[in-house]
């Protein structure tokens, strides 16, 4: 029964940690239309980013706070410099963000090296937890924490706000918005940030679990964009409860069945998309 459990806490960390990143993507596809590829590389440059300020302050919120606010106001000057010039232009955004793959995994392989490395935890996260009769790392809970927290913060600011409400007008009909006054461009802007933000975020709490390494941004993205298919397009509950879904279905597959692991993951996904091409909870 211990081993199921821990398991099971296992694929819930994990899913919380995807959910970090699928959030953003996910938001950014939702109100911009833009599938962006180099969101796993803003995860990777985040984690990166994070162990040099931790290494220079050896402080780990600082290392949170500093890498995930660089990453952002790099999606800025993406967004405005790149991005806009293709504004609705799927083809070459696809193309555009792929090629950002590659000169962010480059530039974090000559700065950081090829060299897998894990981001030190923080000291108070650092022991374990035994709770009900198996032993829990304390990072893990911070991880679920945390993940739970943003969660419930990105569903108050989309459903309790005015911001939200602005952001729901722009889905549903941006022209419209428009000509209401509403300065979509800039929201555009603020909403690539945020997604982006994520990103790194998440690229920090998983770069003290699971480690960086030239490579795992995009590892990561595969992953996350199978989430967002899932859970659907531009949904964030379909985002968290795919995430859970993957999460779970990627550790349970990796410790029963570590020959069919991508099976596990991939199948479902398959056959939602059979069932249901928008996703779970996504719209057409």
């Amino acid at each position: 029964m211990a081993y199921w459990l821990t398991q099971t806490f296992n694929g819930l960390t994990f899913g919380m940690l995807l959910f970090l990143l699928a959030a953003g993507l996910s938001l950014i596809f939702g109100l911009m239309r833009i599938v962006n590829l180099a969101h796993g590389s803003f995860y990777l440059l985040g984690a990166y980013l994070a162990l040099t300020v931790s290494q220079l302050t050896g402080s780990f919120l600082l290392a949170v706070l500093g890498a995930a606010a660089v990453v952002a106001c790099l999606g800025i000057v993406i967004e405005r410099l790149f991005l806009r010039r293709v504004q609705n232009q799927e083809l070459p955004q696809v193309l555009l963000t792929f090629g950002f793959i590659f000169v962010l995994e480059d530039i974090a392989l000559w700065l950081w090296g090829a060299i897998p490395t894990l981001l030190e935890k923080p000291v108070l996260f650092a022991g374990s937890l035994q709770i009900g009769g198996i032993v829990v790392p304390s990072y893990r809970i911070l991880i679920v924490v945390v993940g739970l927290l943003i969660a419930a913060a990105l569903w108050a600011l989309q459903s309790r706000t005015r911001i939200g409400a602005i952001i729901r007008a722009s889905v549903d009909d941006e022209e419209m918005a428009r000509g209401l006054g509403i300065n979509t461009p800039r929201m555009f802007t603020w909403m690539f940030a945020l997604g982006c933000f994520l990103a790194a975020l998440g690229g920090v709490m998983g770069g003290a679990l699971v480690g960086m390494y030239p490579g795992a941004g995009f590892e990561i993205l595969v992953l996350a964009l199978v989430v967002v298919i899932v859970g659907g397009l531009g949904s964030l509950r379909g985002a968290f409860i795919g995430s859970l879904l993957v999460g779970l279905l990627d550790n349970f597959g990796k410790a029963l069945f570590p020959e069919l692991s991508l099976f596990t993951i991939f199948a479902p996904m398959a056959i939602v998309l059979a069932v249901k091409p928008t996703g779970l909870f996504g719209r057409a």
